[in-house]
């Protein structure tokens, strides 16, 4: 069906390019407002490295990019970004039932649809949040959970008849805050429509606590895994083990909170004490506020609750954070009760992998003319893909680039989104993509959304969109660089391995002599490397920005931001999730607030043999993932790395 509508909607040329694209509909609130390392340590850190980026010339101004819309120069005051974000379009979601002609509209379209999207009425829609969630769309025949998926899953079920509720499963969650925030959403969302969400929660923790408080209905086992605790930041430190192998480190860092610190240090520095405790304060706060606000307790009783040491189901269940302790088909004994099931009757569940295949065509949630193309940015950045033949993850900049280069020639794409969600990598594949993205920007609005990370080089390429918009827990900034070279002449002396090397040219061992320390004039070249690349990068974002150099330094450093604060120091102009910035580009392309647009992701992914494997059941398909795992790790990246440091990735996540 999307095919039809892409050929009706472009020439035959323009619909190939956009032959695996996915179209979604997004419905507008009606109350909406306008370097080749010498040792790679695959541990929680990476390393920039030391070879100098090509030079370009760039003359772009901020004034090229203006707009009816456009929010005041970054540079003002905190209080006057703050005002600049409340200028943005919210992106709310209100719920319009179907009725009249469109209500049997839809019972027509439904019995059209195809078998698997059948769904009986009076149905449970059942969904599975555990692990790791990406921000990727993934193929059906994938395991991965998919956050554009589960978002859309629950905007379906809010229309659908034959949805009654849903039943939330949650387990322990490795993903960051920003995705809990932009599922906490939906939820919210879902439940507009007068429809239950119940959570049954059999390991809880604050991140799972975190999506239950959401719902209206928690539930949790009597043997449930209970363990709110309060939230703590692990920051491991290697110069120990560096020491005991011989290993020294040689690290220039450019920015006072640019951190190396678990190499070059045993111990915390004050500056990473700094930054890491005040993320943890952010994360804390909001964590409380959210909690407090969804359960209608004072947020100093829930600090006091959990300063207490909440180990105890029964507790939870006493104090008001749990409706009742009971087993899974406990549960489903109740919603048949609820939906009126009778007892020798099954409960009709309809599992989200099954319900994903559902288009939002047979929910009467048609496309708009307008179109709006998203491109997703998710994982490391790399400048070129894998030669070993291997399917790479993360973000490929030539094949971003390619994209991003189509949708500019496209012109019934009326704006562009760029969902990022990475802590860097390459930096030179950085600046490229934000050298198209610019190119982009100037011909027709390009918003960038921000999902747990945007960091480092993951900033550097939202920084070439008209706007930012983050969730107010992503972590984004380090706008800095660390790097490093190792010395392994002890290391090598303890394994009775040698090395010598012949050369040519005062700096040709720079980077090949590994067994020896850098020479005076070796060191002196390095850090002036380090140096260009921090200017290079502090200077654009500054360009990006509309701010001057000295107030770009003043937030830059390599420091770390959540996007709250990010907001307030000029780094992003609004808080908010995909779909506030969906909004804001409607605004920017003269979109009617109240007018339907068409969203186009391009592009879904292909299955693999190994997915498809896997969803017969066949338990061969570990060897993919090692295959995956074994490539990434072996492949080195030759060019500067601009990532943000592991520390803050890994706990984090965590």
């Amino acid at each position: 069906m999307w095919k039809n509508l892409l050929q009706r909607r472009f020439s035959l040329t323009r619909s190939r390019t956009l032959s695996h694209a996915v179209v979604h509909r997004f419905i507008s609130p009606p109350t909406a407002t306008a370097t080749t390392p010498l040792l790679q340590f695959r541990c929680c850190f990476l390393l920039t490295q030391s070879q100098p980026l090509a030079s370009f010339n760039f003359h772009f101004h901020y004034s090229s990019f203006s707009y009816s819309t456009q929010p005041q120069p970054q540079n003002a005051a905190v209080s006057s970004a703050l005002d600049d974000d409340a200028k943005f379009p919210t992106g709310d979601f209100q719920f319009e039932p179907l009725t009249g002609w469109k209500k049997q509209l839809v019972k027509l379209k439904m019995l059209l649809a195809f078998p698997w999207e059948r769904v009986q009425h009076g149905s449970l829609l059942s969904i599975k949040l555990r692990g790791r969630i990406t921000d990727q769309l993934q193929s059906r025949y994938s395991r991965a959970l998919s956050l554009p998926q589960i978002c859309e899953n629950f905007h379906k079920a809010a229309y659908d008849p034959r949805v009654a509720g849903i039943f939330l499963r949650i387990d322990p969650l490795t993903c960051g805050w920003a995705k809990l925030d932009e599922i906490r959403r939906h939820i919210f969302d879902f439940r507009k429509s007068g429809k239950f969400v119940v959570a049954f929660v059999p390991s809880c923790r604050e991140k799972e606590y975190y999506i239950a408080s959401a719902c209206e209905e928690i539930y949790a086992p009597p043997s449930a895994y209970v363990s709110l605790f309060g939230l703590a930041i692990q920051a491991p430190f290697f110069r120990g083990i560096l020491d005991n192998l011989g290993i020294e480190p040689h690290l220039v860092r450019i920015g006072k909170y640019k951190s190396g610190d678990n190499l070059s240090h045993r111990s915390m520095t004050e500056e990473s004490s700094e930054v890491l405790n005040q993320l943890l304060d952010n994360i804390y706060t909001n964590w409380l506020d959210k909690v407090s606000s969804a359960k209608g307790k004072k947020r100093e009783d829930i600090e006091k609750f959990i300063n207490e040491g909440v180990y105890d189901v029964d507790r939870l269940k006493e104090e008001g954070y749990i409706s009742d302790i009971f087993y899974e088909d406990e549960i489903m004994a109740k919603l048949k009760e609820r939906l009126g099931v009778k007892n020798n009757k099954k409960l009709p569940v309809v599992d989200y992998r099954k319900y994903s295949l559902v288009r939002k065509w047979t929910l009467g949630i048609s496309a708009g003319k307008d179109l709006i193309a998203i491109i997703r940015a998710s994982g490391s950045i790399r400048r070129v893909d894998n030669l070993s033949g291997v399917r790479s993850s993360g973000i490929i900049a030539e094949k971003l680039i390619e994209k991003i280069r189509k949708v500019r020639e496209i012109k019934q794409f009326k704006a562009v989104i760029i969902r990022i969600d990475s802590t860097g990598g390459d930096a030179l594949a950085s600046d490229l993509m934000w050298r198209e993205i610019r190119l982009l920007a100037a011909s027709k609005p390009v918003i960038a959304s921000m999902s747990d990370f945007a960091a480092s080089g993951g900033y550097y390429v939202a920084m070439g969109a008209r706007a930012i918009v983050a969730e107010s827990l992503t972590l984004t900034g380090s706008v800095g660089v660390v790097t490093a070279k190792f010395s392994l002449g002890k290391f090598y002396e303890k394994i009775g391995f040698n090395k010598e090397i012949i050369s040519r040219g005062r700096y040709a061992e720079l980077l090949a002599a590994e067994q020896r320390p850098l020479r005076p004039h070796e060191a002196e070249l390095f850090a002036k490397s380090a140096q260009r690349i921090y200017k290079q990068f502090r200077d654009k974002a500054a360009l990006s920005r509309s701010m001057t150099v000295e107030k770009m330094e003043d937030v830059a450093q390599g420091r770390i931001w959540t996007g709250k604060d990010a907001v307030s120091h000029g780094l992003v102009d609004a808080v908010g999730g995909l779909s506030r910035a969906i909004s804001i580009a409607k605004s920017m392309a003269n979109i009617p607030e109240d007018r339907q647009v068409t969203v186009v992701e391009l592009s879904r992914p292909t299955p693999s043999l190994p997915e498809i494997l896997r969803s017969l059941g066949t338990s061969i398909i570990d060897v993919d993932t090692t295959l995956n795992e074994v490539s990434q790790d072996s492949t080195f990246s030759n060019g500067v790395q601009a990532r943000m440091d592991g520390i803050i990735e890994s706990c984090f996540r965590n």
